[in-house]
């Protein structure tokens, strides 16, 4: 019995957590529960009931965990589960729409990658569009990608290739990922390797497919997708001539 109420008071003070809200302007956060968010104006519940802060004027948030139901959703996207990774991505993205979080972006980008994942470019790109509404500045790269990912999926591959060449030429300059754009820069590499695959230049694929893995690798999703394709352009390596082999990186 008293483990069981030991239980319930942890998931209530999960429930309840306290999280870090900064506005700006404002010298110190303020803490309390974000509650949501409709891409315009986020709920934050303080002792004194309920308030309504414009997005706009959000610096930042901190001590605000990633939603089980996009580790969840993560777990399903490796599993290959897209409708059930789906699923979770997007109850997250649609309750936090616009959170200035690296979790609540990716729930954001993840839901129009799985669509193009599912072959539904429309709201795929209708997803991408509205990510960038979502995430002004920081958004516009990632969804830059996301576009060359699209074209990548309508089988417009050098479309795809001449949106990423630019971003990834940039990428390799950096010494230091910048934290904003390390999630466009992991989709850029993979998405890029597809490129590859489609030229028949299948090192230079493998190539980008573990640079994804191994330094790019800050968007779990293209991580794991990254990491399918190395894994099969590897087995089919090893049924080759010896003279036939990729140069594997």
């Amino acid at each position: 019995m008293i483990f069981a109420m030991i239980a319930i008071l942890a998931f209530a003070a999960h429930a309840h957590a306290q999280h870090s809200l900064k506005i700006k302007n404002v010298p110190q956060p303020m803490v309390g529960t974000i509650l949501g968010s409709d891409g315009r104006v986020v709920q934050f519940q303080t002792p004194a009931g309920t308030i309504g802060y414009p997005l706009a004027n959000v610096e930042s948030i901190t001590n605000m965990q990633t939603p089980p139901e996009l580790v969840s959703a993560q777990q399903s996207f490796q599993a290959k589960d897209f409708e059930k990774a789906l699923q979770g991505a997007k109850a997250v993205a649609d309750k936090f729409k616009g959170l200035p979080t690296d979790w609540a972006r990716l729930a954001a980008s993840m839901v129009a990658t799985i669509y193009g994942n599912l072959g539904q470019i429309d709201k795929a790109e209708a997803a991408w569009n509205d990510f960038e509404k979502s995430y002004p500045g920081t958004g516009g790269l990632q969804a830059k990608v996301g576009r060359a990912q699209i074209a990548a999926a309508k089988k417009n591959f050098p479309a795809a290739k001449d949106a990423l060449a630019p971003i990834i030429e940039e990428a390799l300059k950096q010494k230091n990922v910048p934290r904003e754009n390390a999630f466009a820069y992991s989709q850029a590499f993979y998405v890029m390797g597809l490129v590859n695959e489609n030229e028949g230049k299948l090192s230079d694929a493998l190539e980008n497919y573990l640079r994804t893995v191994t330094i790019f690798f800050h968007d779990p999703s293209a991580r794991a997708a990254a990491q399918d394709r190395a894994d099969a352009l590897r087995a089919k390596n090893r049924d080759k001539k010896t003279s036939e082999q990729l140069a594997v990186p």
